[in-house]
């Protein structure tokens, strides 16, 4: 491919979900969560395959961005309104800077990988069909669970498309977190997880988002005028306002073992050293475990006694506790948004 490979990693976000782990100026991507290396850093050894790197964050994180990610070249988001106006923001600063229109391969800071040379070259491969198609490419994870946290992408599954090889198809449509029994039925039909892992060059995602709610902080930025365009537009995914009403939209298969570490539960599933009874998920911590069953437990420095429990979230950092059902890990946020309300996040 002629064109340079430009990796944007999504850095900006609080992971309020992971709280009390993830607090304020503390967010999920700074964190380690078990290992020796902090999740940024993890997704930055993941896009080594990218001629260049940059780091898309909010200002009050930015001066910690270089010791995560000291390769990266620094995007600061007028101010955080989800992964909609980031990106487009994203896409018009990127395209500034390169004499032709280079393929952006964007990407969160906090997912889990089993093996990061595949997905490397996946997204490498997705990158490519940005480039022949002048489409928007969306990465797709083959479901292993009827999941209802995660949005599914359906494949159109029509004739292959003109051109196309058998590793991408267009989408039918996106499906924002079902119930259950509609996730059974959508991994039943062959939809994937979406991943909330694109490729796209500046010039295709500007032009759909031209046509989209996101159209009056395209017209800012083109007038040299962002700060105006951030306060023109309301919060918004980029699957909602951009991807969800695209014509040219791909789906190309990630077939490695993926996970979305936006919960406690994510975390014990993929993160964790199962205690001594092999029946806990001992993130940080030590655990006594009598008669219980399917915890996660995150307490660094500290030592958690579990009886006759099970399936729970005992997360300790600071001097903030946590204790919740397993099943309610999505729920988390709305604790968050509790203590917000009383200035004690």
């Amino acid at each position: 491919m002629d064109r340079p490979i430009v990796a944007c990693v999504l850095a900006g976000g609080i992971g309020s979900r992971l709280y009390p782990a993830s607090r304020g100026e503390r967010p999920k991507q700074f964190l380690e969560f078990g290992g020796d290396r902090s999740l940024l850093s993890q997704t930055m050894d993941r896009t080594a395959f990218a001629d260049e790197r940059f780091v898309l964050t909010r200002e009050s994180f930015a001066d910690e961005i270089h010791d995560h990610a000291p390769e990266a070249g620094l995007l600061v988001e007028p101010a955080g309104k989800d992964t909609g106006p980031a990106l487009v923001y994203a896409a018009w600063r990127l395209r500034k800077r390169f004499d032709r229109d280079p393929v952006l391969v964007c990407l969160p800071s906090d997912h889990h990988v089993g093996d990061d040379a595949a997905f490397a070259a996946h997204l490498e491969r997705a990158a490519g069909i940005a480039a022949d198609t002048g489409g928007l490419v969306t990465l797709g994870v083959e479901p292993t669970r009827p999941a209802t946290g995660y949005g599914y992408i359906v494949p159109d599954g029509g004739d292959e498309l003109e051109g196309a090889s058998a590793d991408y198809d267009a989408v039918e449509r996106f499906t924002e977190k079902p119930d259950r029994e509609e996730a059974r039925r959508l991994r039943e039909a062959g939809a994937y997880w979406n991943a909330g892992i694109f490729a796209w060059t500046p010039a295709a995602l500007l032009r759909e988002a031209r046509d989209s709610p996101l159209a009056p902080l395209v017209e800012a930025l083109e007038a040299g005028e962002p700060e105006r365009g951030f306060d023109a537009v309301d919060a918004v995914s980029v699957d909602y306002a951009i991807m969800e009403r695209a014509s040219d939209v791909f789906v190309t298969p990630l077939p490695v073992d993926w996970d979305d570490l936006g919960t406690w539960d994510a975390v014990g599933r993929t993160r964790s050293d199962r205690d001594a009874a092999a029946t806990n998920d001992r993130v940080a911590g030590e655990i006594l475990s009598v008669d219980a069953a399917n915890n996660v437990v995150a307490a660094p420095d500290r030592h958690v006694s579990l009886l006759e429990v099970e399936d729970l979230i005992v997360a300790a950092y600071d001097d903030r506790i946590l204790v919740a059902p397993r099943t309610s890990s999505q729920r988390v946020r709305e604790v968050v948004d509790r203590l917000r309300e009383r200035d004690a996040f």
